[in-house]
């Protein structure tokens, strides 16, 4: 019996306590425009030249890093499927 009550009040606290996925996907989305270094309203044309111009200095082929190309192509892809 005490095990069912400890496992409810976990569950609960779990629940209350939990982040909701709406301001995940907005500190997501935050991140993604800083990344690029775009503001909250500019459109899917400022944000592909913000990837192009930024992607061609960092690209692996160019002495680049793997990891900022693969951070810059995840905020490019999060913010124009998003």
């Amino acid at each position: 019996m005490k095990f069912l009550i400890a496992v409810l009040v976990i569950w609960v606290v779990w629940t209350y306590l939990k982040p909701s996925g709406k301001r995940r996907m907005a500190a997501d989305e935050a991140e993604a425009r800083a990344v690029l270094g775009v503001g909250p309203r500019d459109g899917a044309d400022v944000i592909r030249e913000a990837h192009r111009r930024l992607l061609s200095g960092v690209h692996p082929d160019r002495g680049g890093s793997v990891e900022l190309a693969r951070r810059i192509n995840a905020a490019r892809d999060r913010l124009l499927k998003g």
